[in-house]
């Protein structure tokens, strides 16, 4: 299963200037928040309406450390830790919803 993180263009840059994406919810969470293809657009509604211009971080799960899924009575990827860059494999330009 396809497993995708929004980011804003500054968390993606930051993410490409150091190698490791670690958006601000991991530091008070404990993880990264993810979403599947099919989860991607009620996100973007969701959580993101209004934000602009937005980054989809397509994941190669395989590579991802610590994948749990989570919530009810929908299920989310999280990924506890830092995901590496190298794990992106694909970035589409998205506008969030107004």
């Amino acid at each position: 299963m396809e497993i995708v993180h929004i980011a804003t263009p500054s968390e993606w840059a930051e993410a490409q200037r150091t190698g490791t994406l670690a958006p601000a919810g991991l530091a008070t969470e404990g993880f990264v928040h993810c979403s599947t293809r099919e989860q991607l657009p009620g996100t973007l509604d969701l959580v993101f309406c209004g934000a602009g211009p937005l980054f989809v971080l397509v994941l190669d799960s395989d590579t991802l450390v610590d994948v749990r899924w989570e919530g009810e009575p929908v299920a989310f990827p999280h990924v506890y830790g830092t995901i590496p860059t190298a794990a992106v494999i694909a970035v589409e330009e998205v506008t969030a919803p107004e």
